[in-house]
């Protein structure tokens, strides 16, 4: 009989890449169900491949069959042709009843921090309801809350670092006073392992022990590239344009308003005590060479 496994959607990701580094390096055999099966740097993860297909359900719970825990980082940024937040929440619905069907002893949760089903932003709402769909499920759960990821290959900061190095003017909404509490994907990683142990059933926020404004954090990223265009502030409504020119200009999405006005709401702060431990200082300083160097392609990565 072969020994019991975890499984993490995809993990060619961002959040469940670093999931599934941390399961292999302590000796956890991994599956991914994942429709990007050939993504660049996949082939350096040693795991298991399933499609991650919603509408075949018999070969959803094969794949989750024998599984211990379920990392489950399935989500999307925003809506993007016929698929809508509401449809992501159905999809959630159907994963998690496949892992009860096939047995995975515990789910672990990836949602966002302040979520809540009375939201006016649908982002934040969706996620309240996925987070009912675990809790409903009657299996063992986990539900991890991140703030604002940074780390290796994540798009917003990297993005915000190539547009300081190529502007005259860099556009900030408002006073650029809303606070946010940045984490590090590694510190995402280890409390969701950690909370995949867990006997308990728990819903945990996982932020960094920085909390600055979203201006401090603008001005750490212009230092870490050096180059620290003039910054302006501006209407809510002439940066979400000016982003969509941008966004036009790379095929691409850059910003939503419904980001923004979540970061703007503060939203990406955690009332709980920082559970994450790496600061956004040193990260700047590890990878202030190539930050930005390229622009990162959200459609490209998720939905081409």
């Amino acid at each position: 009989m072969e020994a019991p496994f975890d499984v993490v959607t995809g993990a060619f990701s961002f959040t469940g890449r670093f999931i599934a580094k941390g399961l292999v390096a302590d000796g956890r055999r991994v599956k991914t169900l994942t429709n990007h099966p050939r993504r660049p740097g996949s082939e350096d993860l040693d795991v298991e491949v399933a499609p991650l297909q919603f509408t075949e359900r018999a070969a959803l719970v094969e794949s989750l069959r024998g599984a211990d825990v379920l990392y489950n980082t399935y989500w999307q940024r925003f809506h993007h042709g016929r698929v809508h937040f509401g449809q992501a929440v159905a999809n959630t619905r159907i994963l998690i009843g496949a892992a009860a069907e096939a047995g995975v002893r515990k789910v672990v949760h990836i949602s966002v921090s302040n979520p809540a089903e009375d939201s006016h932003l649908d982002y934040f709402a969706a996620k309240a309801r996925t987070e009912n769909v675990v809790r409903e499920s009657g299996l063992a759960w986990a539900i991890v809350r991140p703030t604002l990821i940074f780390g290796a290959g994540d798009i917003l900061l990297n993005n915000i670092a190539y547009l300081l190095r190529r502007l005259p003017v860099f556009g900030i909404a408002g006073l650029g006073d809303y606070r946010l509490q940045p984490v590090a994907v590694e510190d995402v990683a280890d409390l969701s392992m950690w909370a995949g142990w867990q006997k308990d059933n728990l819903t945990l926020d996982a932020a960094g022990p920085d909390l600055m404004t979203f201006t401090e954090l603008v001005e750490a990223l212009a230092i870490a590239v050096g180059r620290r265009p003039r910054f302006i502030y501006l209407p809510k409504r002439v940066v979400l344009a000016a982003a969509d020119v941008i966004g036009r200009v790379q095929n691409d999405v850059l910003l939503i308003g419904q980001e923004l006005e979540g970061l703007m709401e503060e939203l990406l702060v955690s009332h709980e005590k920082p559970r994450g431990t790496r600061r956004l200082d040193n990260f700047l300083l590890t990878y202030a060479y190539t930050l930005g160097k390229t622009y990162a392609s959200e459609l490209n990565r998720h939905w081409r």
